[in-house]
């Protein structure tokens, strides 16, 4: 197998309307710290572990009942389909850079399961193949036919790019076309009850070429919110998209629908289009979503609440939520390279998406509290299992969400150990090595190792070594003013925290570009109507949301814990502790409990408490990625303030 150059996650490198373009995971190498781990993870443990639950559920063999080879009946719920086809997108990201023989094997045997259940006429999906009682696209709200088309289309770009196999791509084009024949501008007036093939559609036009696909993800979008789903607000079929203002319903669909018209806006630039959508971006991020970056704050209908209703203990949250987030972000950085978009990937994937998963990468989360009193757990797999694949995608993707290019230079919005071989727009090839322990400390270098002219341009033209190189500032260094030497010498910058850092020089092989990125410790209050948090703190520090965990602090009440924010945090990295992190030691204070209760439930406050003297206590804080990976505890993000 020949590794190809163009394995990117959206390949906007024609994208009329994208200022960001993309940089082959091929290209970039993930060196020892906090990412590569959890990659390697994914690649030894998650990916063999999910292969083996795909079988054990009957996911596989429904595929074997199409196609003659297994007499069982068709197992679990009728979108199971996408289950496999995201976890066959994962494999196919993870051959980069991976030889892992075994796991090509089985890319090659789902594949070969997929292309044997595929109709003459392009159809395929294993629920609906075979009963005919099942008819096929009758019931787009529920049965979710185009929701697991579009994994698979995203499945088969993701194998094709890595790989240049056709099998699996031309599965996906005769798939792809059976469904523009069926619901194109002339045919079936109906859309899709969950979002998702509008993205594949426009990434399978980027593949392809083939216009007939951007129209259909256009028409499937436009359709949406007149009705042809019942109307309903939980489907996002109340109101037409361009008509929105707030993000409702089911949280998933809704990020899910607004990737999809993001990925609409790059290709044609429709204007009153992305109007709508840095609208819908700004009400979510000021209104709607966790401090950690979760999404989703009803439990019922897995949807979105008023603006400002964010409760904690019961958040939904969902971890597809968070991984619809760094999607939809990662599209909107693509248009014009605005710094808050990528805060907010980080921000994300440091917090909301890796709480999904647990230290050893083989249990998950489905919902994600930013309270609990340790029933909350994490579980090997689910029913409805659309969240341990989807993870185990998003991870695999990790490379391919650090670096871009443009017409001026090179992009970098992650930051880890790595070494990236980078070709600028011009055709000059750039090696670059990043050295640091981000996130645990913010010492940043970055080496230009390497330098290649462009073939289009002589060796040693003036202009061969000119371009510019774009560092994220964070949002969360809220203003804290970065430090940059270039070989040792003080570089002078305006740049503020939330923007890129545009450093534009003659670069020569061997130029570092060192600076920090200051972690002090945070404490963050909530606008005052979220009065779940009012008279309430969280804890953060770099990109990292804190919370207290009971196995940390033994003994103690954790509603009861009043952090002291005028008090310095002391700060450790422990290696021992959960594979290795720091954690922190917060001045708090506890109040006495007073024992003579007697089972009452409310009284009035005694003297004796009205003075209450407070004690000092220390209490320890972890990520809140790492949270419910040890006994069970309660936990907590917000915590009283002591003032």
């Amino acid at each position: 197998m020949q590794l190809q150059d163009k394995a990117v996650i959206l390949n906007t490198r024609h994208s009329p309307y994208s200022r960001l373009k993309p940089v082959s995971m091929i290209d970039i190498l993930l060196q020892s710290g906090f990412w590569q781990s959890r990659v390697l993870l994914n690649q030894s443990v998650t990916i063999h572990s999910q292969f083996q639950l795909l079988e054990k559920t009957g996911r596989l063999d429904n595929f074997r009942r199409v196609s003659g080879d297994s007499s069982k009946p068709y197992q679990g719920y009728v979108f199971n389909d996408s289950d496999v086809y995201k976890w066959l997108e994962a494999a196919s990201w993870m051959l980069i850079n991976n030889h892992d023989k075994k796991l090509q094997s089985l890319i090659d045997y789902v594949i070969s399961l997929i292309t044997n259940a595929q109709d003459k006429n392009g159809y395929l999906n294993s629920c609906f193949s075979v009963d005919k009682v099942r008819e096929r696209w009758t019931n787009l709200q529920e049965n979710h036919e185009l929701y697991c088309a579009g994994h698979l289309i995203q499945a088969a770009i993701a194998h094709h790019r890595v790989t240049r196999h056709s099998t699996l791509i031309n599965v996906a084009i005769r798939l792809a076309d059976h469904i523009c024949s069926t619901f194109g501008l002339s045919q079936v007036f109906g859309t899709s009850g969950h979002p998702e093939i509008e993205m594949a559609m426009v990434e399978l036009y980027r593949e392809t070429g083939y216009v007939k696909y951007l129209a259909q993800a256009a028409i499937f979008i436009d359709r949406r919110g007149h009705g042809l789903l019942g109307g309903r607000e939980y489907l996002l079929d109340h109101l037409p998209i361009r008509k929105l203002v707030h993000l409702v319903g089911y949280a998933v669909r809704a990020l899910y629908l607004c990737s999809g018209a993001t990925d609409l806006v790059l290709e044609t630039g429709d204007l009153p289009l992305r109007t709508t959508l840095d609208l819908l971006w700004t009400n979510m991020v000021n209104q709607q979503m966790y401090i950690t970056g979760g999404i989703g704050a009803r439990h019922d209908g897995e949807a979105f609440g008023k603006p400002y209703e964010l409760p904690n203990e019961s958040a939904y949250a969902e971890t597809c939520a968070s991984i619809a987030c760094v999607m939809w972000n990662w599209r909107m950085l693509q248009l014009d390279g605005d710094a808050r978009y990528a805060d907010l990937i980080e921000w994300t994937l440091c917090n909301a998406v890796l709480a999904g998963i647990s230290l050893d990468s083989k249990e998950y989360f489905y919902v994600n509290p930013l309270k609990d009193d340790g029933d909350h757990r994490r579980e090997a797999w689910f029913d409805c299992a659309c969240c341990p694949p989807n993870i185990c995608r998003t991870i695999a993707m990790i490379p391919g969400y650090m670096y871009s290019v443009s017409t001026e230079g090179i992009w970098l919005h992650l930051y880890a150990p790595s070494k990236a071989f980078i070709e600028l727009m011009t055709g000059q090839k750039v090696e670059i090595q990043q050295t640091t322990s981000y996130p645990w400390d913010g010492d940043i270098t970055i080496k230009i190792n390497g330098l290649q002219p462009s073939h289009t341009l002589q060796s040693g033209s003036i202009n061969s070594d000119l371009f510019s190189l774009f560092l994220l500032l964070p949002g969360w260094l809220a203003g804290q003013k970065v430090s940059i030497k270039i070989n040792d010498k003080p570089y002078r910058h305006h740049a503020v925290s939330g923007s890129y850092l545009e450093i534009h020089r003659r670069w020569q092989l061997g130029d570092i570009v060192a600076f920090n990125l200051l972690m002090n410790v945070r404490f963050i209050e909530s606008h005052p109507l979220v009065d779940n948090d009012i008279g309430r703190i969280a804890v953060a520090r770099g990109p990292l949301v804190y919370c207290l965990e009971a196995v940390d602090n033994p003994d103690i009440l954790l509603s009861e814990i009043r952090i002291n924010p005028s008090a310095q945090p002391g700060i450790e990295f422990v290696p021992d502790l959960l594979g290795g992190m720091v954690r922190l030691r917060i001045s708090a204070s506890l109040r006495p409990i007073d024992a003579d209760w007697n089972d009452i439930l409310y009284r009035p406050i005694p003297p004796s408490m009205l003075h209450a003297n407070y004690h000092e206590i220390e209490a320890i804080s972890i990520p809140y990625f790492a949270w419910a990976n040890r006994i069970p505890g309660a936990m907590g993000v917000w915590h009283l303030i002591n003032l």
